[in-house]
């Protein structure tokens, strides 16, 4: 009985350190990534929403997955602290499903800009891990082309090499990859924490 003990307290010590470690190691990444963050694309980020709201542009926040629920986090500190009309196509599950089901995934944010009437005064915000390319993420490779097309801006936040979003944005602030397997949990954590840093910039 004792050797149980003994035995069961030496693995939860075990499991503890290896818990600890592991908490270390991610936030010690934290604070690397803290250091390599571009402050001066933050900076033309901020700038460039500036300007939509000085002309009473709108802003409609793009993401799939985790990035979706930054994307209405985002529409809501948008709208109540800065005063910026803004919309993600993915808070409306009905219209997003019957783009998906008639249209195809891809066309899901294409759709729903042209149906918002989407303009050159409007803007976009990309959210996303990888950025979209030719293969990944085509809903938001698509909305930027059109967005491109009317000649509206777009910002984003993304990691990896950037992919699309980095080659058509007029800003964009990459999450540095510095870990494979904790790529995705990076990039959406520290999507929160540079929204809420733009927001806040912007009425400070």
């Amino acid at each position: 009985m004792m050797q149980k003990q003994l035995d069961t307290s030496c693995s939860n010590k075990s499991m503890i350190n290896k818990q600890k470690k592991y908490i270390d190691r991610y936030l010690k990444e934290v604070r690397v990534i803290i250091e390599l963050i571009d402050r001066e694309k933050i900076v033309e980020i901020i700038e460039v929403l500036e300007k939509i709201k000085e002309k009473k542009g709108r802003l409609f926040i793009l993401g799939i997955g985790g990035s979706s629920a930054n994307a209405s986090h985002a529409v809501n500190d948008f709208r109540k602290i800065c005063g910026i009309e803004s919309y993600t196509p993915t808070d409306n599950v009905a219209e997003l499903t019957a783009w998906t089901n008639d249209n195809g995934f891809e066309y899901i944010f294409i759709k729903w800009l042209q149906c918002s009437h989407f303009n050159k005064n409007d803007a976009l915000i990309i959210l996303s891990v990888g950025g979209g390319s030719q293969t990944t993420s085509q809903n938001l490779v698509l909305a930027m082309r059109y967005a491109k097309k009317l000649g509206a801006k777009i910002v984003g936040v993304v990691s990896r090499d950037g992919g699309e979003t980095k080659k058509l944005a007029d800003a964009c602030v990459i999450i540095p990859p510095l870990v494979h397997e904790r790529i995705t949990p990076h990039a959406e954590e520290w999507q929160g924490i540079i929204l809420h840093l733009i927001a806040n910039a912007l009425v400070s």
